[in-house]
């Protein structure tokens, strides 16, 4: 592989990477992330030792040891222009070698779980409801942008989801993406619901909520709510899962997202307590990474 630019690649002074502000050994092989900087000290205060803290804007990073095993919380932000970031930037850490600016000769392969909230979309997953994403579907167009993209991608479920929901061409093109089989069933076992989930390139619009401005699509909820592929279901809405498993995907790593459910699209409720069921989600995968 040729030399790396340092205008693509770019390392502080301090040997550290540009937006994460980490070196290589500063991370395990066994990473979670989390969209909020503040969760990942809900995840690192079951370490029973700390080996390394770091933080730069929203990337914040613990990493220790969990019964025996290295392991690191990392937070990625909102959205998924953030998982371009952190994603990228791992991997750099853990297959580059940032004297030479070059690939290093043997592949470091990293499990990224995602541990996040989403709304649910299905009767089914009410507040409280942890959900496993078997595949995601990305409406942001990220992974568009990678030629490996619709190597990676699940053009089957694609075309279908694209068909089902009459999606406008304005909004881009979507791609589903499978998360990883061995970490699903290392992860998310038998206790968790199972589905598809969608990530979607926003907050408001993108996941169908009206304030004042109106909607492009205004019946995609409801479609989102009848598709079916090999029986499984649309079950949840979040942010970051598609590009996450996308990109790691190209990139040669495991990765998956879990959620938990604060707020029921279909049945209009939402919470802001769930700070101790999603302390009980950190301590399950935790436990089974």
């Amino acid at each position: 592989m040729d030399r790396i630019a340092e205008s693509e690649l770019i390392i502080n002074g301090d040997g550290t990477i540009f937006h994460l502000h980490l070196k290589p050994e500063n991370i395990a092989e066994n990473i979670i992330v989390v969209g909020d900087p503040q969760r990942v000290e809900m995840v690192a205060q079951h370490f029973g030792r700390v080996e390394f803290e770091g933080k730069n804007r929203e990337f914040r990073t613990i990493t220790g040891i969990y019964k025996g095993k290295r392991v690191t919380a990392l937070s990625h932000g909102i959205g998924g222009g953030c998982i371009d970031i952190v994603v990228t930037e791992l991997d750099a850490l853990a297959n580059m070698d940032f004297k030479t600016r070059r690939a290093k000769s043997e592949h470091k392969t990293l499990n990224i779980v995602r541990v996040g909230t989403c709304g649910g979309l299905q009767p089914d997953t009410p507040i409280g409801t942890y959900i496993c994403s078997d595949y995601s579907i990305g409406f942001d167009s990220l992974l568009n942008f990678y030629a490996a993209g619709k190597l990676v991608s699940e053009n089957e479920i694609t075309e279908s989801f694209i068909q089902h929901t009459n999606w406008i061409p304005e909004c881009g093109r979507p791609y589903c993406i499978k998360n990883s089989s061995k970490l699903i069933e290392r992860i998310a076992q038998s206790d968790m619901v199972h589905g598809i989930t969608c990530s979607a390139g926003g907050f408001y619009a993108p996941q169908g909520r009206v304030v004042r401005a109106e909607l492009a699509m205004p019946q995609l909820n409801s479609l989102l709510q009848s598709f079916i592929y090999n029986s499984l279901k649309i079950t949840n809405f979040e942010m970051e899962g598609a590009q996450l498993a996308g990109l790691a995907k190209i990139l040669g790593h495991n990765a998956m997202t879990v959620c938990m459910v604060v707020a029921n699209r279909f049945a209009k409720d939402a919470s802001t307590d769930y700070k101790s069921s999603m302390e009980g989600l950190v301590k399950l995968v935790l436990d089974r990474i």
